[in-house]
């Protein structure tokens, strides 16, 4: 496939762009903001190869007519901007960028009804098996376990919580009964009282060069049950986007996730 890649020059694009090649994919286009080092650069630079003469652009419409596919791994800003020019060249779009308002939600949907999307917070195939088994336990437990979420990243993590654990909250919330809407504590200090059944605790840690890391506790009485998904590299989000490029390629216009990708 002809591959472009938004957000090119961070560490998720350099790592998607690894692995796309590694999986024979030739690379389309290179997007990333006009004041980043790496712009107006040829693209190899970034995993020191051959040249491939490709040059690191803004978004354009030229690379996005001439991709089979844009994985997106920006900023929420960015990937409204990249949303109108797919749109307009009928580009499919796998969106990995975290961070957005209900309202930017609603403009990924939008699109979604003119070109395939595939959008998740998370795209490394173990994180989405920990959302899947998220969904069983919430079912099978319900509200007289308390669940608390602890997530952690590398100190330049710019967001928190992160876009997996918010997810991992809506699953609970989906699947739990009587949890729909359950308060979200996301920090707790000074005498806060008994923890009340309808609420689910998201804490966010951050230092060094911490990958990722995710655990879902649901704890009753006497016993407690934990999730956790422990990431080591970025290879994993990396793979997990380019097989969701590949998925698209023949799929209409939808919003898909990656349970569609993995047939969960």
């Amino acid at each position: 496939m002809k591959l472009g890649i938004c957000g090119i020059c961070g560490r998720m694009g350099i790592a998607i762009l690894e692995v796309a090649l590694e999986r024979g994919h030739e690379l389309s286009a290179a997007f990333d903001a006009v004041e980043s080092p790496c712009a107006g650069k040829d693209v190899n630079t970034l995993i020191h190869g051959n040249p491939l003469g490709i040059n690191v652009e803004p978004i354009n419409e030229k690379q996005m007519k001439e991709s089979d596919c844009i994985i997106d791994f920006s900023t929420p800003r960015a990937t409204m901007q990249l949303l109108d020019a797919a749109v307009k060249a009928g580009t499919p779009l796998v969106i990995g960028t975290t961070g957005f308002t209900d309202t930017e939600k609603k403009k990924i949907e939008d699109a979604a009804k003119k070109i395939p999307v595939v959008f998740a917070p998370n795209m490394a195939v173990g994180v989405n098996m920990l959302f899947k088994l998220t969904e069983v336990a919430s079912k099978a437990l319900g509200p007289e376990f308390n669940v608390e979420i602890v997530e952690s990243h590398h100190r330049f993590k710019k967001d928190a919580p992160s876009g997996t654990a918010k997810r991992l909250v809506e699953i609970v919330k989906d699947n739990m009964e009587g949890m729909a809407d359950a308060k979200e504590v996301t920090g707790r200090s000074g005498i806060t009282g008994e923890r009340s059944d309808k609420e689910i605790g998201v804490m966010a840690l951050r230092a060094g060069d911490i990958v990722g890391e995710h655990t879902v506790y649901f704890a009753g009485v006497g016993e407690r049950l934990e999730l956790t998904i422990r990431s080591t590299s970025r290879e994993n989000y990396a793979r997990g986007a380019v097989l969701a490029a590949e998925f698209s390629g023949d799929k209409p216009a939808r919003l898909f996730s990656m349970f569609d990708v993995l047939g969960l």
